[in-house]
């Protein structure tokens, strides 16, 4: 009577124990968080699918960019300008509403980026880069901020220090 006890506890103890729920650890929720994306660097690149092409000079007004030393007034000037018109989109080390902006020339040539920001229309129906970073962001579109060439040359300069 005591093996039929022992043998019957034993046995519903194992199956208690087979039985038991498994446990699986589950990823918290977050906003940059997508199915196709993969990991972006310290610098904010994009996800791969965004070509990273730096012959690419885009459309738009500006065919050459020189870059000399950086100049500090231009940069204090495009950092105000930056504050008021792109970072309600952009921020500078992360991904938001468009693409961080740091390590940009990394990306994308001086001429795309100032062409991106002066013709910002044209360049999302018309260039791959751009078009791709449309569907990257889930069809945002960059909002034309009328910026004038002197402006958009103090951005690109204040993201020169980024």
């Amino acid at each position: 009577m005591k093996k039929i006890l022992l043998t019957m506890a034993l046995g519903t103890a194992m199956v208690l124990v087979s039985c038991g729920e498994k446990k699986e650890k589950k990823e918290k929720f977050s906003y940059e968080r997508t199915q196709t994306e993969k990991k972006a660097d310290n610098a904010g690149a994009e996800a791969s699918k965004v070509p990273v092409d730096l012959d690419n000079k885009g459309i738009g007004p500006v065919e050459e960019v020189e870059f000399g030393d950086i100049d500090q007034d231009m940069v204090s000037t495009g950092e105000e300008a930056f504050k008021t018109k792109c970072t309600a989109c952009h921020k500078t080390d992360q991904k938001f509403i468009g693409p961080a902006l740091t390590g940009i020339y990394e990306r994308r040539s001086p001429e795309w980026v100032m062409n991106m920001m002066l013709n910002p229309d044209e360049m999302q129906k018309k260039d791959p880069i751009a078009k791709a970073l449309v569907e990257e962001y889930n069809g945002t579109l960059m909002l034309n901020q009328n910026l004038t060439e002197n402006e958009a040359r103090a951005i690109a300069e204040f993201l020169r220090t980024l």
